[in-house]
């Protein structure tokens, strides 16, 4: 007589189960909804099936918002735990010729203007990993398993994952050298009023980075006018706009680094620095991080580490 397997037993539908991993890792029906394509009542629907199953309320509800029940706080890491490890089953059976693929989502101005130049470094040191590397500015689904390693912009911290800061956002002015010498010359920050200032378009993906508004605010400029100027959409452009002497433009210290050390770009005013909270975070699972992604992410960490030093020698 056979052994009954662990599985025989009567188990939840797995349609409930996902909808409320998904709701009580966001603690948002709308956000679990978007994050496996169906609508907010599909996911309230199969949450109300698991409650029937569990015979007691899983979550809290007050209007829009929802918390986790005493069963619904010790469901959620069992379940979290279990689709990871079922994640990690079928990258063994559907995926063995990528054992050691490793993919990487970044923005498009950090990959262009940052991690594009240390890359080879990386390939050089682990030819063993096969990096997939995009670009791409949504929050990518890291504790989905659908990306590896992700770097994101803004305040933090993330929800479902691991995060840490890698490097900061603090801005600067820039411009090309010959943009200070002339009739026009670009000496101290009210010269700006002879200057095209390059705007970066805010993304409904990011959130707000420092904009010239809040430079000229901060350094108490007058008779600058901010309405005016050329709007660019990503931080990359505005950079290599500065660099063909387009106009000046606000920049964080880690993209414009090796520019300012080769001379394609200067900061014109000694103390013109826009300090801000945002940063460039590194995100992975919170739980079973791959060999790749560690050694990835210690690799980011170690060239941050190098890059901030840079800027601190300018």
């Amino acid at each position: 007589m056979s052994k009954e397997s662990p599985l025989d037993g009567r188990l939840p539908p797995l349609n409930s189960l996902k909808a409320f991993e998904a709701a009580a890792r966001r603690l948002n029906i709308t956000r679990a909804a978007e994050e496996l394509s169906v609508t907010p009542g599909a996911i309230s629907q199969q949450i109300r099936i698991l409650e029937q199953h569990a015979g007691a309320p899983l979550f809290h509800r007050e209007g829009r918002q929802i918390a986790l029940t005493e069963l619904g706080a010790e469901l959620y890491p069992l379940l979290r735990d279990g689709f990871d490890y079922l994640k990690r089953a079928g990258d063994l059976l559907y995926r063995p010729d990528r054992r050691y693929a490793l993919s990487v989502s970044v923005p498009p101005s950090f990959a262009s203007k940052w991690l594009t130049q240390r890359i080879a470094r990386f390939a050089a040191a682990h030819p063993e990993v096969e990096l997939w590397l995009s670009a791409d500015m949504r929050l990518t689904d890291v504790a989905g398993g659908r990306v590896d390693v992700a770097v994101r912009y803004g305040r933090g911290p993330y929800t479902g994952v691991r995060s840490e800061r890698l490097i900061g956002a603090d801005v600067i002015p820039v411009c090309a050298p010959q943009l200070m010498v002339g009739a026009k010359a670009l000496k101290k920050p009210s010269d700006l009023k002879h200057h095209v200032l390059i705007h970066l378009r805010p993304s409904d993906l990011e959130e707000q980075r420092p904009d010239w508004a809040m430079w000229v605010k901060t350094h108490k400029v007058k008779d600058v006018d901010v309405s005016s100027g050329t709007r660019v959409d990503q931080t990359a452009m505005a950079i290599d706009a500065a660099i063909h002497g387009q106009g000046v433009a606000l920049a964080p210290y880690a993209f414009v680094a090796d520019d300012l050390a080769a001379g394609r770009l200067v900061a014109p005013f000694a103390e013109g620095a826009l300090t801000t909270d945002m940063a460039y975070h590194v995100l992975t699972r919170r739980s079973s991080v791959s060999e790749p992604a560690r050694l990835f992410v210690k690799w980011l960490r170690e060239e941050a580490q190098a890059a901030e030093q840079i800027v601190d020698d300018l």
